[in-house]
């Protein structure tokens, strides 16, 4: 029995902590985010690499550092521990030597959404919440419509009325309620709090809820594992509410409190469209928070993220880390797309090319040097954005 070590929800912002047994969406003190807490000195002791060896090559292989207490509720479609790929055409055209790309686009519903949404909607159920809502760009909907299925539980999504057909049909077909929204994820958003605070259902939204980020966090660990736990010197990361670099980085510092790791940490490079830069305008003017982004406009819509509740917890990963936030245009996307895509035979999602489109800049500016780990997070599969290859 993996038996899980959660201790308690502590605030990433005013440090307040509270029972994880209640249903809480943002800290009552402050709002910020709530991070889930585990009582690390217990779990040292009973869990090693070693106990990974047999396990189902699934993210639940981590169960003791997630925070579902019963076995009953962890439910599956198979996500995790997707294929960490060494790129070596893409690596040799930017006289690179360790490129590697981490291929989310083959998790359940097409991209790393499937790890927050299985990890929110199994606690949520564990808690015995009886509906849920979620604002999405799309692939977030998808996700929470499956485990929202798999859980017998329903879902209200909430997206953009531009939002591509594909994903569309996918939330239809796995039974979910759509509502479409003339604004961008933002304004679904506030149509989604609006109905928690009536008491309709329970937000799934970005970094509102205190699990999601647990799901994320498993790329930290596979990561790790895949590289026979010494971390890459650098990983390149798109972010729209960036809940994977909040969880990430919270791995390591988990993995080195159960004495897996030791204190070296790779560069977190967040990339954004240009359209769509709060994080990275923020980054550039060194304040603590991303005043909002008006008139956001980008073909990578996961990337269409205005405002981001973490934002501090984003910015905070970056420069602890060394790393840096920048932004690449749409016409870069859309070419490095078509780069690994003929070069290593990946058909990927906008936001996923944005990683690769960010490597020219990263290398002109010395950020990134030729011998070093570095790690391309690729978010997703661009089966769902045929509309952008005319």
């Amino acid at each position: 029995m993996m038996q899980s070590y959660l201790r308690l929800l502590e605030c990433g912002g005013c440090g307040k902590t509270y029972d994880f047994h209640r249903i809480l969406n943002l800290c009552p003190a402050c709002g910020k985010p709530l991070l889930p807490r585990y009582d690390l000195e217990a779990a040292k002791q009973a869990f090693t690499p070693d106990h990974l060896k047999d396990r189902p090559k699934t993210l639940w292989r981590y169960a003791e550092m997630l925070p579902v207490q019963h076995q009953a509720f962890r439910f599956t479609l198979g996500e995790g521990f997707t294929p960490l790929l060494k790129v070596e055409r893409l690596a040799q055209h930017y006289g690179l030597r360790n490129l590697y790309a981490k291929d989310e686009g083959i998790n359940p519903t097409g991209s790393f959404k499937a790890r927050g949404l299985v990890m929110a909607i199994a606690r949520a159920a564990e808690l015995g919440v009886k509906a849920l809502a979620i604002p999405s760009a799309g692939n977030a909907g998808s996700a929470a419509a499956a485990y929202a299925a798999r859980a017998g539980l329903p879902v209200f999504v909430y997206l953009p009325e531009d939002v591509p057909p594909a994903f569309l049909a996918e939330i239809k077909a796995l039974g979910a309620q759509i509502t479409l929204v003339d604004g961008l994820i933002t304004d679904c958003g506030r149509l989604v709090r609006q109905g928690a605070e009536e008491g309709r259902w329970f937000d799934l939204s970005t970094l509102k809820e205190p699990y999601r980020v647990e799901g994320k966090k498993t790329m930290g660990y596979e990561i790790a594992e895949q590289l026979n736990w010494r971390l890459p010197d650098v990983i390149i990361y798109p972010t729209g509410g960036g809940t994977g670099i909040v969880g990430i980085w919270k791995a390591f510092d988990e993995m080195e409190a159960l004495g897996w790791i030791g204190g070296k940490r790779p560069r977190m490079i967040s990339v954004q469209s240009a359209g769509c830069a709060p994080i990275v305008r923020a980054y550039e003017q060194g304040v603590e928070s991303a005043e909002m982004w008006q008139n956001a406009e980008t073909i990578a819509d996961g990337l269409r993220v205005p405002a981001a509740v973490g934002d501090f917890l984003i910015l905070r990963a970056v420069r602890q880390s060394g790393g840096i936030a920048l932004s690449v245009t749409d016409s870069e996307i859309r070419a490095a797309q078509i780069e690994i895509g003929r070069g290593e035979g990946m058909f990927v999602a906008p936001e996923a090319a944005a990683t690769v489109a960010a490597l020219p800049r990263l290398l002109e500016q010395g950020y990134i040097h030729p011998d070093e780990r570095i790690v391309l997070l690729i978010t997703g599969n661009g089966l769902k954005y045929t509309h952008l290859t005319g």
